[in-house]
């Protein structure tokens, strides 16, 4: 699809950004890791990239209740099909591009440790200087943080990551009118 939008001149093609949270930060780390030549900058929240070693682990409450979605990897066509597409198992020696991954300490569904070791395996792996950010907000679960704007700073964050590594540069600072007091 990120290809058909360029091709069609829907998207240029340095400036293609990416976001997605919790199996659609799984996709994050599908896309940067099969064609990372197609974006520019990807935002991934709470992704679920370390597939197998979660999904094998069934004292994690949400496991086994997530068979019926993703397979059982003790069933070896399951194990073979998630080791496939895996984020953290498919990481390779290549350009990435600029990538945002955030994550919350107190995440039930996708623990802080799996962004964190994927992170790690990307810096140890990747071959360009493009930013890599692992933000940890200490005070959030899986949806982020509780509180009635607190949402809209974290996405003002993503949104300022992606601008700026796609060219966008800031507005320039509006000049303070001179202000003069009387004698």
């Amino acid at each position: 699809m990120t290809r058909a939008l360029v091709a069609q001149g829907w998207a240029a093609p340095d400036r293609v950004a990416a976001a997605g949270g919790s199996a659609g930060g799984l996709l994050m780390g599908a896309i940067a890791n099969t064609a990372p030549g197609d974006y520019r900058v990807i935002i991934a929240q709470v992704p679920f990239v370390d597939v197998v070693t979660t999904m094998l682990d069934e004292t994690i409450p949400l496991t086994t209740n997530e068979f019926d979605e993703w397979g059982n990897p003790k069933v070896k066509r399951y194990y073979d099909y998630m080791l496939s597409y895996a984020p953290y198992d498919n990481v390779e020696r290549q350009a990435y591009p600029a990538l945002f991954v955030s994550t919350g300490l107190w995440d039930s569904q996708v623990q802080y440790f799996e962004p964190a070791k994927w992170v790690a395996k990307l810096r140890a792996m990747k071959t360009d200087d493009h930013p890599l950010v692992l933000r940890i907000n200490m005070e959030a679960g899986h949806g982020g943080k509780s509180g009635r704007f607190r949402r809209y700073h974290d996405i003002a964050e993503y949104y300022a990551f992606m601008l700026d590594q796609v060219g966008v540069a800031p507005p320039a600072p509006v000049a303070q009118a001179a202000t003069t007091t009387a004698p």
